[in-house]
């Protein structure tokens, strides 16, 4: 049986440490790689207009990769740019990393929009 082990983290959360009391040596580390994208939209001129581009882009990235959380995060009252962000927990950093890595070649990979930064953060339990 794994159990989280207690520990304090940042901003109050918890760290995340699994502890496999199987083999009570062995500490797993949980990752956590977050990606915020930032985009520009083509020939957007209202908000109505704007969801219907940004929502399959999120569809999208949630069928691709059914263990991603992904949302849009900003720009909320733009009509030419959103913010999509996207995060993953991994038992590796390179796993988290890969999975990233595809989701934002997905995102730039659509024709509608063009891709203006990306952000990306890697978490462990001692964050």
């Amino acid at each position: 049986m794994t159990v989280p082990a207690r520990g304090a983290g940042t901003g109050g959360v918890p760290a995340v440490v699994l502890i496999d009391e199987t083999e009570p040596e062995v500490i797993r580390q949980v990752y956590v790689g977050a990606l915020t994208i930032d985009l520009l939209l083509g020939d957007v001129r209202s908000l109505k207009q704007k969801r219907s581009v940004i929502r399959p882009v999120i569809a999208e990235v949630r069928k691709r990769f059914p263990g991603v959380a992904v949302a849009e995060t900003g720009a909320n009252d733009l009509h030419r740019r959103g913010e999509i962000g996207i995060a993953v927990v991994s038992a590796t950093a390179a796993n988290a990393a890969e999975v990233l890595d595809e989701c934002e070649r997905t995102v730039a990979g659509r024709p509608e929009i063009e891709v203006l930064s990306v952000r990306r953060r890697l978490y462990t339990g001692e964050d």
